[in-house]
Parts: structure tokens; C-alpha cells; sequence
């Protein structure tokens, strides 16, 4: 409790590992997973008994998968958080080329799951999703390169940073799926802006996108019926989109009440998707407001940690790291008030997803070890030294 209220304490040297983590992680966005994470599993409770019954399965079949991939996500996190910078950069690397691979391999050994798009890879008791664990591999890894290119006859970190993010979003427009490639351009994107970059070349991506945009429009068929969905001025009431907007409304500011909720027996992706939809419409808008929350304090809490950072590497892959968590949690829930296209992301910690889950446990755990502090003075002091 003393360190939300007056910060993270130094640690000692000779300390033990244990008592040197606690001291320097930051807690309240440890608090703030934890109970991101309770509020899947009770909205789990409500939302996945009915998909188990369609399927022919035990009535809480995806609740047991959604509290065990759950417990390992957050193993995953605590390991992490306890690695050191360099420690975090060296496991991305080889991350990143895990993933790379697997994404190469998927046209021929992936599936769709009757989708219509190959992003899984079938293990027979369980299937992976190479995107999920690559969003923060490659965050982490376009962060060195940019940092890199910063030093003194440094590479060329932009363009090399730039060229495999490019690589790996053509990958991801090949599954087809446009909602992880748009999420890791943007948090490339992040980076390069915290990196420096001039605002004309900022610009001249951001026009590059919406050329993009326009092609894929044009070209893909699954495109085109999500972006002339979400511009049709009417909502068919017994579309994806009708039902989870009319949960949202039935549920008002305090819900239907406790297993009262109907959108669960209608919608399919209930436990993933459209989760906030179960979570307005049986809790109200209190408990929406509650996980907005929640996700707000993890945001501002790593990038206050992250600008009094020294280290250009750390600042750079926090912050893409923070950006990709934060804006996957603003799709989720824009989509399912029709704010946004309809993406197929889920809400971190919170929907179900044993490839999700367990990535963003890993996400998480990078950030923390990032934006644990450490004994160092902080930029602040640098640049007043610089100006004396």
C-alpha cells in the first residue's frame, strides 16, 4: 500500500529476488490485471454456459479452460515482470522468430475453424494463434531496432524496424485478418513517433494506410461486408451487432441483474467478442464503467513510469507495448457499440481465449519488468542538467 501512495521504493542490493521485485514492480497495475481477470471468470460464469449447451458439452467446459489458460496467463505475467530489460529483449527476439515462422507455416498447416480466416494452428487438445504472441514480440523487437538507429553509427534502426513490421502485417492481410495487422502497424506506428520521427513522414504513413484501406476495400470481399456493416445507418436486430447493442441498452446503469441476461444465448461469440454486451447487460453500465477503468489505470500508470525513463530501448517498447494493450481493449468495446468496423479482437483478461489470454499474460509481464523501477536518475534530471 506504501508504494500507491508514494511510489515504488529502491532496491537493495544483495536483496533477495523476491523482496527486490515487490519493491520495484508497480503494484496498483498488478491490482488492476488481477481483477480484470476476476471479471472474466464471473462473466464467464454467465456467458459460456449456454455456448457449452449448443456444442454438446459439460454446461462449464469453457469457464474450466478460460480459469486454467487464465492461471497460466498470469504465471506467465509474474515470471516475466521478474526479467531484466535485457533479459525481455533477448526472449523477444527469439519470440519474434518463433512467431514469424509459424505465421509463414500457416498456409499450410493452419485452419480456420470454419472462419473463413487461417490464423490457428491445431495441437489437438488446444489450438495457438502465432498473432496473439507475436503483437509483443514484435513490439519489443522494433524497439531495439529504433533504438539502435539512435546510437552513435548505429543501424539504420527505422528502416529495419519498419520493413519487418511491413513483413509481418502482409503475413496477417494473407490470413485475411485486418484487425491484429491495423493494431501492430498502429503500435509501430507509436513508437516511431516517440522515436522523433518528423511529422510529415507521420503523415505520409498514416495517408499510406488509408490507400490501404481503399485497396483492401476493393479486394477483399470479407473487407468490404464488415466496413458496408458498420456504415449501414440501420443495424439488423438479429445481426451480431443488433443483439449486442440492444443487451447494452436493456441493461441501463445497473443490469438486468445476475444471470438475467438474454445476448448470451444468442450471440456466438458471447464469451469473446461481444463480452462487454454480457457485462452491460446483466451488471449495467457500472461494472462497464468499472473495467474502463481498470484499463485507463493500467495505461497511465505505465506511461507516467515510462516518461521519467532514461533508457531509450525501455521508453520505446513500453510504450508499444502499453499502445497495442490499450487500443485492443478501445476496439473490443467500440466495436460492440458499433463505434468501430467489427474487428474479432478480444477484451484483455477478459474474454475467452487460451491464446489471447496466455499473450497478453506474456504482454503484461514485459511491461512490468520495463516499468519496474530501478536505481538510475530520471530523464528529468538529465535534461536539467543539460540546460544549467
Amino acid at each position: 500500500m506504501t508504494e500507491m501512495v508514494h511510489g515504488a521504493m529502491p532496491a537493495h542490493l544483495g536483496e533477495p529476488v523476491l523482496s527486490r521485485w515487490w519493491r520495484t514492480v508497480d503494484r496498483w497495475t498488478i491490482s488492476s490485471v488481477l481483477l480484470l481477470f476476476g471479471m472474466g471468470i464471473l462473466l464467464a460464469l454467465a456467458s459460456s454456459p449456454p455456448l457449452a449447451t449448443r456444442n454438446d458439452l459439460p454446461p462449464f467446459y469453457y469457464f474450466e479452460r478460460q480459469v486454467f489458460f487464465g492461471s497460466v496467463a498470469l504465471a506467465a505475467m509474474f515470471v516475466v515482470s521478474m526479467m531484466s530489460p535485457a533479459t525481455v529483449r533477448r526472449w523477444s527476439v527469439l519470440g519474434f522468430v518463433a512467431c514469424f515462422a509459424a505465421l509463414l507455416m500457416l498456409p499450410f498447416i493452419g485452419t480456420d475453424f470454419g472462419k473463413g480466416a487461417v490464423r490457428w494452428i491445431s495441437l489437438g487438445f488446444a489450438s495457438v494463434q502465432p498473432s496473439e504472441f507475436m503483437k509483443p514480440c514484435l513490439a519489443v523487437f522494433a524497439a531495439w531496432m529504433l533504438a539502435a538507429g539512435q546510437e552513435l553509427n548505429g543501424p539504420p534502426g527505422r528502416i529495419l524496424s519498419f520493413g519487418v513490421t511491413l513483413a509481418v502485417v502482409f503475413l496477417l492481410v494473407l490470413q485475411p485478418d485486418f484487425g491484429q495487422a491495423s493494431l501492430i502497424l498502429f503500435g509501430w506506428g507509436v513508437m516511431y513517433f516517440v522515436s522523433g520521427a518528423p511529422m510529415a513522414i507521420i503523415l505520409a504513413l498514416a495517408a499510406s494506410v488509408v490507400l490501404g484501406g481503399f485497396f483492401a476495400y476493393n479486394n477483399s470481399e470479407h473487407f468490404a461486408r464488415r466496413i458496408d456493416g458498420f456504415l449501414n445507418p440501420e443495424i439488423d436486430a438479429r445481426s451480431q451487432l443488433g443483439y449486442a447493442t440492444s443487451a447494452i441498452q436493456e441493461g441501463g446503469l445497473f443490469g438486468m441483474g445476475v444471470g438475467e441476461g438474454q445476448v448470451k444465448w444468442q450471440l456466438p461469440d458471447a464469451h469473446t467478442d461481444f463480452i462487454i454486451a454480457v457485462a452491460a447487460e446483466e451488471y449495467g453500465f457500472v461494472l462497464v464503467a468499472f473495467i474502463i477503468a481498470l484499463y485507463a489505470t493500467i495505461c497511465l500508470r505505465a506511461l507516467s513510469r515510462l516518461s521519467r525513463e532514461r533508457d531509450p530501448f525501455i521508453r520505446l517498447a513500453g510504450t508499444g507495448l502499453v499502445a497495442t494493450f490499450s487500443v485492443q481493449a478501445m476496439i473490443n468495446m467500440g466495436v460492440a457499440v458499433r463505434l468501430l468496423p467489427a474487428k474479432g479482437m478480444t477484451l484483455p483478461f477478459v474474454s475467452y481465449g487460451g491464446s489471447s489470454l496466455v499473450a497478453m499474460g506474456v504482454m503484461m509481464g514485459m511491461l512490468l519488468a520495463l516499468t519496474r523501477s530501478r536505481p538510475q536518475g530520471e530523464i528529468g534530471d538529465i535534461l536539467l542538467t543539460r540546460g544549467r
